[in-house]
Formats: structure tokens, sequence, C-alpha cells
């Protein structure tokens, strides 16, 4: 009797896989969350499951994955990348195969860009894409995936042609995979490219079709993204009513959804527009709108230096000039945080402007110069 006393009980076969099935379903259910960006609630729901799923390494793997996607999208790019360590050390066990590491890597490409840490970002993608290959079950959406932010790195660093063909490469394997949401991005991608190259009618083409595909699927907060480009392709064609139509569209689809980073570049995209035609002051009513919501955005740094210069051309616009010099030497620290000569070749070029409105050529020259060794593909 002592001895049967002492066994522990364990529940039936039945009862856990009852857990593991509700388990299992809550979590997709966490996962679709996160697929239509709704990430503040997918972080509740995805928290609030760990410790049903944690002692499955299949549902533990997927968990962490999907945390870390909403975190990163909300800004917490260390919590994020902690999260993909652990989703790392949990596939290198043998059940996991080479494509589920090739996710990994591909998760932690996208910390890395969102970091910007471009040289990183892209050797991660590469890796992901010869690991995937390899793998006894390589998967095309994960293919397609790597190569449109790899085309995001390319950009980044100027380099138009490789930016392109990982576009294109990404829109093949969705195609293929019959993946419309991923064919958008791809089309997305391959916007972003043609607008600098200054081929802005294919840009156009592009955006609208993304669009009509972000539309199709309910996806509102891709929507808002494309709906911005368009403004300023747009407005890069000289039709400044249909920009700012389809900028105030994107400013109450963000809004919306929620997303303080996505309407911020909204709202600065459309101060662009009105400083562009002679409305200084509602651009930097607009403009300092978009700072104030990406201040502690340190993955939208280069939105948080393009609102800041149009802040100080505003200012300088209005005759306010000593104002506007330190919002222009705001600006330049941003472009420095973010490592991007292009930008920062921006930021010297409206310094220049600067200096020599107010008659120091001396200084405006400087400026020019510096910016001179730099291409300037930051076209609004």
């Amino acid at each position: 009797m002592a001895a049967a006393a002492s066994l522990i009980e364990l529940p039936p076969l039945t009862t856990l896989t009852v857990v593991r099935d509700d388990a299992a379903a809550a979590l997709t259910q966490a996962e679709q969350l996160v697929a239509e960006n709704r990430h503040d609630e997918a972080v509740d729901s995805l928290k609030a499951l760990w410790a049903d799923v944690r002692s499955d390494a299949a549902l533990a793997l997927r968990q962490r994955l999907a945390l870390s996607w909403a975190e990163m999208y909300r800004g917490n790019l260390g919590d994020s990348a902690e999260l993909l360590a652990h989703a790392d050390a949990i596939v290198q066990s043998p059940r996991f195969d080479a494509a589920d590491r090739a996710e990994v890597l591909y998760r932690h490409g996208c910390v890395a860009l969102k970091s910007a840490d471009v040289p990183e970002a892209t050797s991660l993608f590469t890796r992901a894409l010869e690991l995937n290959e390899h793998a006894p079950r390589p998967r095309p959406l994960l293919s397609a995936h790597a190569h449109e932010w790899r085309s995001r790195c390319h950009q980044f660093r100027r380099d138009w042609d490789a930016a392109a063909r990982d576009a294109e490469r990404s829109l093949e394997l969705a195609t293929r995979a019959g993946d419309e949401p991923s064919q958008a991005h791809a089309l997305f991608q391959a916007s972003c490219i043609a607008e600098r190259r200054r081929d802005w009618l294919v840009a156009r083409c592009y955006a609208e079709e993304a669009l009509g595909l972000y539309r199709k699927h309910g996806d509102l907060l891709s929507s808002a993204r494309v709906l911005n480009n368009l403004g300023g392709i747009d407005f890069l064609l000289g039709d400044v009513v249909s920009a700012e139509q389809n900028l105030g569209t994107a400013v109450e689809t963000a809004a919306a959804v929620g997303s303080n980073a996505d309407l911020a570049q909204s709202v600065n995209t459309l101060a662009h527009v009105y400083l562009r035609t002679g409305r200084p002051a509602e651009a930097r009513v607009r403009a300092q709108r978009a700072v104030e919501l990406l201040t502690d955005r340190t993955d939208f740094r280069d939105e948080l230096g393009n609102a800041q210069l149009v802040v100080a051309k505003s200012l300088a616009a209005e005759g306010r000039h000593a104002l506007a010099a330190d919002w222009f030497d705001g600006a330049e620290q941003t472009f420095e945080a973010l490592g991007s000569t292009s930008h920062l070749a921006t930021a010297w070029l409206a310094g220049g402007d600067l200096a020599r409105e107010t008659g120091d050529l001396e200084a405006a020259a400087d400026l020019y110069r510096r910016a001179a060794d730099s291409l300037q593909d930051v076209h609004l």
C-alpha cells in the first residue's frame, strides 16, 4: 500500500492530447493576429500561451517566432532578438531540419535590418537562402521572404541591380506558390526600387498592383504603407491633388490600425508635400507630430531624420534660421546613427542651403562638398 501511494498518477494520454490540441488551436489564433498586424493583441495572447506550449518543442518554436515578430514590429528589437536566440536553441534539436534553422536565420536578419545593421542582415538572409535550398524539404515562401528582405538591404546600399534581382526572384517564388500577400510584398519592393531609379510611372504601376492585393486580403497596415508611397510618387509626377488624396487616406488608415510608426510616415510625407507647395507652417506642424511619434523608435531612424529635416526646412522658410539650424543638427545626428550616407548627404545639402541663405558661404561650400561624394537618392 505504501509503495502504491507513492506513485504519481499521470493524466490519461487522451487528456494530454486534448490539452495540446487546445494549445495548438490558441497558438494558431495568436499567429493570425500577427499576420493581421494586430501586434499588441498578439503579444498578450502569445505571452499567455507560453506556459501551455513550452514543453512541446514544435509549439514552443512557433510561439517564439510569432512573439519575436510581433515585438520587432512594436520596436522592441532587443526583446525580439532574445526570443530568436531561444528559438535558435530549440531548432538545434535533431527533430528539426535545415529549413527550420533557415527560418530562424531569416528572422534574425529582419531584426538586424530593423537595427540598421545592413551587412549582418545581408549575410543572415544569404545564409538562410543557402540553408533552405539544401534542406530536405525547402520552403519556397521562406526563400521568397528572404529575397524580399535582402532586396531592402541592397536598396539601403543603393545597389539597385541587386535589389531588383532579389525583388524579381521573390515575386517569382511567391507567384509560383500562389501566395498573393507575399506577391504584394515583392511588388512593393519593386515599386520602391523603380522610384529610387526615377522610373516613377513604373513605380506607380507596381504600387497600385500591390495595393490591389493588400486590399483584397484585408491588409490595412500594408495598404497604408503603399498609399503613403503612392502619394509621394503622385507628387513626383506632378499630380498634387492625387498625392494629397492618397496621403490623406494613408493617414486615416494607419490611424485606424493604430500603428504610430506608419501614421508618422504618412503624416511626414504629407508634410513634405505642404513644404514643397509653399505651406511651411502646415508642413512644420505635421512634421513635428511625426517626430513626436517616432522619437523612441530606433527602427525608424530614417523617417525620424526626414521629419526633423522637414521641420528645419519649414522653419528656414519661415525665416526662423536659428531654430532651423538646431533641427538640421538633430537630423544629421539621427542619420549618423542610422549609418546611411545618402541620408546624410540630404541633410548636408539642406544645411548648405540654410548656411547660404544666412550669408555663411564658407560653411555652405563645406557642406556641399561633404554631400558631393554621396549619392542623393531620397527624392521626396
